[in-house]
């Protein structure tokens, strides 16, 4: 036995609303004519004298009295038919009418139900801060083999296609970067063997250092990589950490860097508490503070600042600023994407991989936070990470 289709199953419960609907109104309009008729009729014979009327002494009427007085008395019938069909047959129209659209009203909302969720659903997962962040949900609509339920079960075969898609594409980054990592390992024991040899000469150490400089990019796109792929996963397992120590530990390890850019670094630790994995936490502030070093001017006049700090609204916030060349406003979201870099640090001997400020991306996505940024006035920018506030569970 096939079931029928929500289409004939609509047109079956609103047709036979309206059928009832009409029946109901013809009932109740027919029964008040009817009504106002025979009091109208009854109340006309029995009125007494008059001309035009009936003779109650004798009970009968000459010919022309007698057609002027059925005359008025189916002019006053007539009138009391419209009156009685126009106001008294509106109301019913009003009354029945009103009646019909709220059934209808709440049967369709009891047949739009899953449509709803359907809806629901779909936005819950564009809402998603990340797209593949949402593609876990599903609909499992229950109901009748109709046509919502085939449109939520293809939507749910959709996401979960798009889901398996994601999370193979982590699985061959992480995979490939573990396998990659052993061949680069093997690389720099050899260059540096055929370095440190005493017959090697000038032009072997030369090429052996160059080597080396490529192969130690290779090792930090890497592991760039890896911790990306890490960072993609939402934190399940969250423990307290105030961005204070965070903010604090990574200037004193960016000190020496800082020094041997003639980069002057700037501390101002508020506390700010909040709850996370610490060590990609110490990796957000380690990039963004790592990024404001490296994009700097080199004439011994520039600073980064580092500043951690609650914010208006309740939430923590770290915030590292930096002089350096000026940033075109229409360049900021670029990036936040892997491998986007600014000016001309795109040899391959370049210290960065082009992986920063993506991977601090991923782990404030990751925290349930975000990362804004916007140029300084006079050159450099202002990258802020935004991280929910410590829960009350780990107070």
């Amino acid at each position: 036995m096939t079931t029928p289709t929500l289409r004939s199953r609509l047109t079956l419960v609103y047709g036979t609303l309206f059928f009832v609907a009409g029946l109901t109104l013809l009932g109740v309009t027919y029964l008040l004519f009817n009504q106002q008729l025979e009091q109208k009729t009854v109340s006309i014979i029995v009125r007494g004298g008059g001309p035009g009327s009936l003779d109650t002494n004798t009970g009968s009427l000459d010919g022309d009295r007698a057609m002027n007085w059925m005359k008025q008395q189916q002019s006053l019938l007539r009138g009391a038919a419209t009156t009685s069909l126009l106001t008294q047959g509106a109301i019913a129209l009003v009354v029945v009418g009103g009646a019909a659209s709220g059934v209808g009203w709440l049967v369709a909302g009891r047949v739009l139900t899953p449509l709803r969720q359907v809806t629901e659903t779909a936005r819950r997962i564009a809402a998603a801060p990340v797209a593949e962040r949402g593609l876990h949900e599903r609909i499992a609509l229950n109901g009748p083999a109709d046509e919502v339920k085939e449109l939520a079960d293809t939507f749910d075969t959709m996401v979960e296609r798009l889901d398996h898609s994601f999370d193979g594409q982590r699985r061959f980054v992480a995979n490939a970067s573990h396998e990659l990592r052993t061949p680069l390992t093997l690389n720099r024991a050899l260059v540096e063997l055929a370095m440190h040899r005493r017959t090697a000469s000038a032009d072997v150490k030369q090429l052996g250092e160059s080597l080396l400089e490529i192969n130690a990019r290779h090792e930090r796109l890497i592991s760039g990589l890896l911790l990306l792929a890490r960072a993609e996963h939402e934190i399940g397992d969250r423990s307290p950490v105030d961005l204070a120590d965070v903010v604090s530990h990574v200037v004193a390890q960016a000190t020496a860097e800082a020094t041997e850019s003639k980069i002057t670094l700037h501390e101002a630790a508020g506390p700010a508490p909040t709850s996370g994995d610490a060590l990609l936490l110490e990796r957000l502030v380690h990039n963004l503070v790592e990024n404001g070093i490296r994009h700097n001017i080199d004439d011994g006049t520039g600073w980064v600042r580092a500043v951690s700090r609650i914010a208006y609204d309740g939430r923590v916030e770290v915030e590292v600023s930096n002089t350096g060349p000026a940033v075109p406003p229409y360049e900021i979201p670029t990036l936040f994407k892997p491998f986007r870099r600014l000016g001309p640090e795109r040899v391959v001997t370049a210290k960065s991989a082009g992986l920063g400020l993506s991977i601090v991306r991923s782990i404030a996505l990751a925290h349930g936070g975000e990362v804004s940024a916007r140029p300084r006035e006079g050159g450099g920018l202002i990258v802020t990470a935004t991280l929910p506030p410590q829960s009350p569970a780990h107070h």
